[in-house]
């Protein structure tokens, strides 16, 4: 049974920037990358232990085919999304949305 998922407000915002940017290089590009994340999150949500802590207890998930990573946290039977990020920024840019 896949676990709860909850969205931090800034994800939405992360998700419109970064789909507006590749649709602006291709039309169809941004669709493409939205239906990466989503099965990403869709296999975080099934299987939230797999990816390792690369933060005290949060973890990311790799997006195929595009340079993202979603980064979560999973207790209590739900998972936390608190960014979608290219792998190139700064690590500490999603540190600092953390609780």
């Amino acid at each position: 049974m896949a676990a709860d998922l909850i969205l931090a407000p800034e994800v939405e915002r992360d998700l419109a920037e970064a789909s507006a940017w590749y649709e602006a290089q291709r039309a169809g590009l941004g669709e493409e990358l939205l239906s990466c994340v989503d099965a990403c999150i869709a296999v975080i949500r099934r299987m939230p232990e797999m990816n390792a802590a690369v933060h005290q207890q949060y973890c990311r998930g790799l997006v195929r085919r595009f340079p993202y990573a979603v980064f979560y946290e999973y207790a209590a039977r739900t998972v936390t999304i608190y960014g979608v990020f290219h792998t190139s920024r700064d690590p500490d840019k999603w540190c600092q949305r953390l609780p």
